[in-house]
């Protein structure tokens, strides 16, 4: 079934079918009825692209990630549909990977789509090059685009992030004074999110006396086991350190492994710490002390804002939240 038909068994136009699917007043409540009932009597479901030409929207927010895989991220989007369904948006997901060339062709299938705003998950898609951000720009031009603890300054772009750097500082200096002398630093990328813990860490560290000339952040990419191994290679290596901060519980839990496998106790001999407060540091053995870096207060803000921004009202361009440190059993 189609309009087309139902306008035929109803008796009315097409106009008057198109009224009564918009909502309009402009239809006497009999006719109304009337259209209806047919329409329920056939099982007639209206086509949700159809009718957004009429409504100018399409009542979904498109959503990027780089990797739904990730916990953090599946985390983000949980908050993100849930709340999203609260307000009867529904949401369309892409996930991008992490190389510009998906990013942009996913964002422009979005915008294909007619979504009402678009939802990015991370600072991964924020780059160090402005030329490398105009196609976001140029999105935020047509609808608007809100960032996950990450930010882009721009018209119609709203920033919605934890204080990465605050809250990597104040861990670190935990460590140190429960009794670290060289903590070390393992992070993935140094995107935007990236750049402010690993900032954090080093200002902590040269607060406390440890020269940051010396190497003292390493690159940890892959999962726990490859974490696990870089800390073998870099204690064959002859680096000396007795604690790892993490830029993630991943990569934390991959430290426990490490002092584990080395009959280190854990945290009299060895600390470590995670981020993201993730179930990974409550299933490790022993737990892992960890950041919590709010997201599900951030997705609930960011839905928030996007609706007052589609009733014509006007957030922050940028909303931060401070990370809590989670107390658990791997620091002293």
């Amino acid at each position: 079934m189609n309009i087309y038909d139902i306008s035929q068994k109803a008796g009315v136009s097409i106009a008057t079918v198109s009224r009564v699917l918009n909502g309009s007043e402009k239809v006497s409540e009999k006719t109304r009825k009337k259209v209806l009932a047919v329409m329920e009597e056939n099982s007639y479901t209206p086509n949700a692209f159809a009718r957004s030409l009429g409504l100018n929207s399409m009542h979904t927010v498109g959503i990027l990630c780089s990797d739904s895989s990730d916990v953090y991220q599946a985390q983000a989007i949980y908050y993100l549909e849930r709340e999203l369904r609260k307000n009867s948006y529904a949401s369309m997901l892409c996930c991008t990977g992490y190389e510009l060339l998906e990013k942009q062709s996913y964002l422009n299938l979005l915008l294909s789509r007619n979504v009402d705003a678009v939802l990015l998950i991370g600072s991964h898609f924020i780059e160090n090059s402005p030329e490398e951000n105009r196609y976001i720009l140029e999105a935020a031009s047509k609808i608007p685009v809100f960032i996950l603890n990450g930010e882009l300054k721009g018209d119609n772009i709203y920033s919605i992030l934890c204080d990465d750097y605050m809250a990597l500082k104040d861990m670190t200096d935990l460590v140190f004074a429960r009794g670290s002398e060289s903590p070390i630093y393992l992070y993935r990328t140094l995107n935007y999110s990236g750049q402010k813990k690993i900032q954090g860490f080093l200002d902590s560290c040269a607060e406390h006396g440890l020269d940051i000339s010396q190497k003292n952040a390493f690159s940890a990419p892959g999962d726990l086991h490859k974490a696990c191994s870089i800390l073998e290679q870099l204690d064959a290596d002859g680096i000396s350190f007795d604690c790892v901060l993490a830029a993630d519980d991943e990569l934390a839990t991959g430290a426990v492994k490490y002092a584990l496998k080395k009959h280190l106790r854990v945290p009299e001999d060895f600390q470590v710490t995670g981020y993201n407060n993730s179930v990974l540091a409550a299933c490790s053995t022993p737990e892992i002390t960890t950041i919590d870096n709010r997201v599900e207060y951030m997705c609930v803000t960011a839905v928030s804002q996007m609706m007052q921004v589609f009733q014509k009202e006007i957030p922050p361009s940028r909303t931060m939240f401070s990370g809590n440190i989670v107390k658990k059993q791997t620091t002293k």
